[in-house]
Parts: structure tokens; sequence; C-alpha cells
């Protein structure tokens, strides 16, 4: 047994966590920089920016404001991922405003993600209101979501619902959206589980087991790290650097190394970045510095992977 997997064991042991028996046989996650955090750049020059800073592919962001505007994706998706791929890199999803079916030029974009092999794209956005039960609520939203995996079975592309956290977000407690998918394909629609996010729902041990509930349905994850902070009158979750926060990300890896998870893996950067958390266009600061910190994440999270044996030793 190897030294990163027994003390990823112990850490998941000191949690409750009881592990399967490990997988035979290594497998190794790329990352993907999620573009709205390169949002002041285009082009080669974003395809550059993320090869330089050592990431493996680019999460687009087609929706309004975006890299590509919906409206144009059928024109302008092909070129910015001819470049992409030109500098090395993958694209293998997409960060969509898609809630259904009925969202304006999902069916292009959808095409077009065929047409170019990108399997996999971000969807989201169901909320609850206060004038009707919750359980009529998620039948409501559960029959959107089949509507929308019918029309992905056609394209053979997969959506994967982001968990944010909050008040009144379908997703945030993670079981729900995993009822509301349950019965449909998985390689219709699925979940894109958003680590952060989930610690901030389920700080202690609701992460672990929201973590296993949505595990079947589980297609993308993405990374960010957060912590508890008093403002004003009270404590609300601040977005912190990879690894200054309270996310469990060794034993998060531990527990995504025994899955059978091969999606993909998106960094995400929501703390104060000179405006490139908010995917502004326009920086408060050298764009070098801001380079710098990505960096600083990228080779963090590389270190949690490395330990959990879901990164190459020499990357």
């Amino acid at each position: 047994m190897s030294e990163p997997f027994t003390r990823r064991a112990a850490l998941l042991s000191s949690l409750g966590v009881l592990l399967p028996p490990r997988a035979a046989s290594a497998r190794y996650l790329n990352v993907a920089i999620f573009s709205k955090h390169l949002q002041f750049l285009a082009g080669a020059e974003l395809a550059r920016a993320a090869a330089d800073m050592g990431f493996d592919g680019i999460d687009i962001t087609v929706r309004s404001g975006g890299h590509v505007e919906p409206a144009r994706v059928a024109a302008d998706l092909p070129q910015l991922v001819a470049v992409i791929r030109q500098h090395g890199l993958e694209v293998p999803m997409v960060t969509t405003d898609i809630v259904d079916a009925s969202t304006p030029h999902a069916r292009a974009v959808f095409q077009t993600l065929a047409s170019l092999g990108i399997r996999y794209y971000r969807w989201g956005g169901f909320k609850y209101t206060n004038d009707q039960p919750l359980a009529e609520q998620m039948v409501a939203f559960q029959q959107r979501s089949s509507a929308l995996a019918a029309l992905n079975a056609e394209y053979k592309v997969c959506a994967m619902y982001h968990t944010h956290s909050g008040v009144d977000l379908v997703g945030a407690p993670v079981w729900d959206i995993f009822e509301i998918l349950k019965s449909l394909d998985p390689a219709a629609v699925g979940i894109n589980y958003d680590i952060g996010h989930a610690t901030v729902e389920g700080g202690l041990g609701g992460w672990i087991d929201s973590f296993r509930v949505a595990q079947p349905y589980i297609r993308g994850v993405a990374v960010k790290d957060f912590l508890w902070q008093k403002k004003a009158k009270d404590y609300q979750p601040t977005w912190v650097p990879l690894g200054q926060g309270m996310v469990r990300f060794p034993a998060f890896f531990g527990l995504l190394a025994q899955s059978t998870f091969d999606g993909p893996l998106q960094l995400h950067f929501e703390y104060p970045l000179a405006g490139a958390d908010a995917g502004k266009r326009q920086l408060t600061a050298p764009p070098t510095e801001v380079f710098s910190a990505m960096r600083r994440d990228l080779h963090q999270l590389r270190l949690y992977l490395k330990d959990s044996g879901l990164a190459n030793a020499q990357a």
C-alpha cells in the first residue's frame, strides 16, 4: 500500500468514512480553468495564458457575456476551440446559462458541442418558491430535466447540474438534485459537484453524505475553498485561495479516488483577484499578479491530486 493512500485512508477513517478496496489501476485527472476568470483575454491570448500557467484545458463560458455568446455558438465556438487545441489544451466542457430544453439557442449549443466532440456542459438555475410544497416543485423540476435529457440524448451530450450554495437554490443540499435526476439516464443528465459549495452547506459530514448519494450522477467536479467570516451581524462564507480555507481536500480527493469519477475537473477563483474572480474584462492589477495567484492554486490542487493518486507523480 502506497504512502499517499495510507495517509488518505487514515484521514477518512478519522471522519468515519469506510473505504472500499483500492482500485487496481490508476487514473489521472486533468485540470481545466473556468474561463470566467480569464474573461479579460480572448482567442490565442486566452489559450496561451492557460497553457503557460500549466492547465490541461479550458472550461469555456458559452453564455450571455461569456467568451461565446449563445446566439453565435455555431460560428464562434469552433474557432475558439480550434485555437485552444492548437495550444495543446483540451476543452472538456463548456459552461452555459441553459436552464431547461426551452432555453433559447439550446439546440444550437448541443449541435455545436456534438460536432466538436465536446460531451459535457454545465447547466442549472432551478429555484424553489414559497407558494408550493417542495416535493411538488421537485416533480416539476424532474419533468423539465427529463425533457432536457431527451434532447441531450439526441445529440449525445451530457448536462451537469452545478451545485451552488444558498437559500432556495435547487442542488444546494445536493440530495435534492439527485432525487430529481435519479430516474433519468446519467449519460444525459448528471451533476457538477462543487466541493466548495457542498462544504458551505454541509461542513462537518454533510458533504461526505452528499457526495456518496450523488456519486452515480457526478460527471464533473468544481474546486474552490472558503472560510466562514463575521460580516456585519452574521457569518458569511468568504472565498479564499486553495488550501487556506475549510474544505477538507485530502479527504474529498480520497473519496474521489475511490469512486469511478473520470469527468472534467475545474478550478475556480472566486476570492478577490483584481476582478478576475467576477469575470471582469478590465483588471485592477497587472495580469502577472493574477496569473501568479492562479499558478499557486493550481500547484496546490496538483499536490492534493498526487497525494490521492489522481495525478502523475511527475506532473
